[in-house]
């Protein structure tokens, strides 16, 4: 029981930093225009498809080497999908910006029907993969059996906590930072100050959509396949952990998705496997009846 308890915990951890990522760009969006970007599963779901591009066009000029194949693949997908964040912020977001809040939402949506459908078209419908980059295992004898950790669930883990420590820093730290922070305190201020708030929004949409870029490519290369819709199942369950941490807060997001990925595969392991969607979901009505501001969030004040 201890090592199956042991092993579902590093499956969750895995799970959970892949959430923590994803949720990054809703929490981030909703921070700065308080607007949840639905379209950002599909964001998701196009980066898979660009790890696969990115992988075969380094093979076909004769490129094998793993280091290589990884960060090159992971500097066309982040790139590409900031794009994606940067056109959905322009066409979707900036023209009902002062419209009701409705609008935006359902602009949103359809967005994200948008990129599902030009996905299904342009790549097909069918299931398509990736062949296996990192290989091993890593087992760990304890009492009642053996744990195991492929070498892959560690290098999502550590690529999923160097690119929250680097956008840490960033926030924190940096110039970008400050103006985002201040645009997200009040945009109508930073304006009056000389910000170019809509060249912050824009640049939010990009970070969010390059943080779901890493994310498709570590779940990539740990399950392998990848289809037109994985972005909508996904995508609300990193919604649920923004919610779960605090939508709002960086930190939060990380540590919703975290205890979100835990949870799932506890419950997956020792409860039903078939039911785990169901649980998250159920999970995200609890946190909304019961602290709606998550667990790092602060209350909304109403400004007079």
């Amino acid at each position: 029981m201890e090592a199956f308890f042991l092993q579902q915990m590093i499956n969750g951890l895995t799970l959970g930093a892949v959430y923590g990522l994803i949720a990054i760009g809703y929490t981030m969006v909703y921070g700065i225009i308080g607007m949840i970007n639905f379209a950002h599963g599909e964001v998701y779901m196009i980066s898979a498809y660009l790890c696969a591009i990115g992988l075969a066009l380094l093979g076909y000029f004769g490129i094998h080497s793993f280091p290589v194949l990884i960060f090159g693949t992971l500097l066309f997908t982040i790139v590409v999908t900031g794009v994606y964040g940067w056109a959905i912020e322009r066409i979707a977001y900036r023209p009902l910006r002062n419209s009701t809040r409705l609008a935006p939402l359902i602009s949103a949506i359809g967005m994200s029907l948008i990129l599902q459908n030009y996905v299904q078209i342009s790549q097909g419908p069918n299931q398509q993969g990736i062949p296996t980059l990192l290989s091993g295992v890593v087992r760990f004898h304890v009492a009642d059996g053996v744990v195991q950790i492929t070498w892959t669930k560690i290098f999502i883990v550590a690529a999923a906590l160097v690119g929250m420590a680097i956008l840490t820093w960033i926030i924190q730290r940096t110039r970008l930072g400050r103006v985002c922070r201040a645009t997200q305190q009040d945009r109508r201020m930073a304006a009056i100050l000389g910000i170019n708030t809509d060249r912050v929004i824009s640049l939010v949409f990009v970070i969010g959509a390059a943080m779901a870029g890493l994310a498709g490519v570590l779940v990539t290369m740990n399950y392998g396949t990848f289809d037109f819709y994985i972005g909508f199942i996904i995508g609300i369950k990193a919604f649920t952990a923004a919610v779960l941490g605090g939508i709002g807060s960086l930190p939060g997001a990380m540590l919703g998705g975290l205890l979100l990925g835990v949870a799932e595969a506890q419950f997956a392991g020792m409860v039903n496997s078939d039911y785990k969607d169901v649980f998250s979901f159920a999970l995200l009505v609890v946190i909304l009846i019961f602290r709606p501001q998550g667990l790092l969030g602060r209350p909304v004040a109403a400004k007079v």
